[in-house]
């Protein structure tokens, strides 16, 4: 199955209150490898964007005045992301927000991202694996060891290249994850060894689990 790291940002923080989309960015996994597949855009809200977003992602009203509107992009969107399995980090957000544009344009078809793709969460998934911690990007990529000091404002497509990352991280590490040196300048792999007893004797290694005192130090050490 295709994987789609995806992020949005927007005019504001809910739908409801009439804010919209302004940037969507996205790149494919597969087989757990990015395969320089992506989908950037800039969209036009087709109104004001709040002062207090503008100061999270630096995007202004000037610059989205000559950019498209969701209405022209959203074929190519839609095309992009079909029958893929979405990766987002605080799902229902992006989520909401994607349907939002959708039902706008009344398309009931594609209203539900559910209906057509599969939708795994990724702070759902770091707040279980990391009870009670922070689980924002930046603190999974200061967990994870993920160079983002280049990260000085949120934005689409850089946030979904870490998001990449950053799954891979969580998820078992990865064979191999390469971006462009003008987007990333970073490679990383990882080789898997595989011990083989010199004997058909079955060798049962004991499991030495750390304590909850032990996790505790563990993670004050990397703070």
């Amino acid at each position: 199955m295709r994987q789609i790291l995806l992020d949005t940002e927007t005019t504001g923080l809910s739908p409801a209150q009439g804010h919209r989309i302004i940037e969507i960015g996205c790149v494919e996994l597969t087989n757990r490898r990015l395969t320089g597949e992506s989908f950037h855009v800039y969209i036009n809200p087709e109104r004001e964007v709040d002062p207090g977003a503008i100061s999270v992602h630096g995007i202004t009203d000037e610059f989205l005045e000559d950019k498209p509107l969701f209405a022209q992009i959203a074929d190519d969107f839609h095309r992009f992301i079909d029958g893929s399995e979405l990766i987002i980090h605080n799902a229902p957000f992006d989520v909401g927000f994607i349907e939002h544009e959708f039902k706008l344009l009344k398309r009931k078809d594609w209203a539900k991202l559910a209906s057509y793709c599969d939708i795994t969460d990724t702070l759902q998934m770091a707040r279980k694996k990391h009870p009670g911690q922070r689980n924002n990007l930046d603190a999974l990529c200061k967990r994870y060891k993920i160079n983002n000091t280049h990260r000085e404002k949120h934005g689409a497509l850089l946030d979904a290249e870490i998001l990449a990352e950053v799954y891979l991280a969580m998820t078992g590490g990865q064979s191999e994850l390469s971006f462009s040196s003008e987007k990333r300048a970073k490679k990383t792999q990882q080789v898997q060894q595989v011990y083989q007893p010199a004997s058909d004797t079955l060798i049962e290694l004991p499991v030495i689990m750390a304590t909850a005192e032990e996790c505790q130090a563990h993670d004050s050490f990397f703070d």
